[in-house]
């Protein structure tokens, strides 16, 4: 029908006349009511921005001669960060002289992944930058560590 009888017909019953796909030949249109269509669109992008979750980066810092317990705490709590489907970032700092022994500290690193391995994934090797040498811990899947 031509453009005009559906504008007509559309006022009739109190709606709009919407273009669907303009650039086809002939135009597609919908009669529909266009503020309820807007309302309903709107509703459902909130309803799916309150769902997401935001990844975040936590850090974890320690030293090369760091002792056993705290070790142990410092695990539980990137375990309790990847947890919630967070990434986390092992930083070791390196102090003075203790810069000669960043085998140390790449040690220790490596031993933070293996106590995570069972819920984080090794994203990068560790690397130094500096005086800190770093290492990041991704969840093994996040949608199975929300629940």
């Amino acid at each position: 029908m031509s453009a005009q009888q559906a504008l007509n017909m559309a006022e009739e019953q109190g709606l709009d006349l919407v273009k669907i796909s303009p650039n086809a030949v002939p135009p597609v249109c919908k009669l529909m009511d266009y503020g309820k269509f807007r309302f309903e669109q709107t509703k459902r992008e909130k309803e799916a921005k309150k769902n997401q979750h935001v990844v975040e980066i936590k850090e974890i810092r320690m030293s090369p001669s760091i002792d056993v317990n705290d070790f142990n705490v410092k695990l539980r709590n990137a375990l309790k960060f990847l947890s919630e489907g967070n990434r986390v970032k092992v930083t070791v700092r390196f102090r003075g002289r203790e810069m000669a022994h960043t085998d140390i500290g790449r040690d220790l690193l490596l031993k933070f992944a293996e106590g995570c391995a069972e819920v984080a994934v090794k994203d990068k090797d560790p690397k130094l930058d500096g005086r800190h040498m770093s290492i990041f811990l991704a969840a093994k899947n996040a949608k199975d560590t929300k629940k």
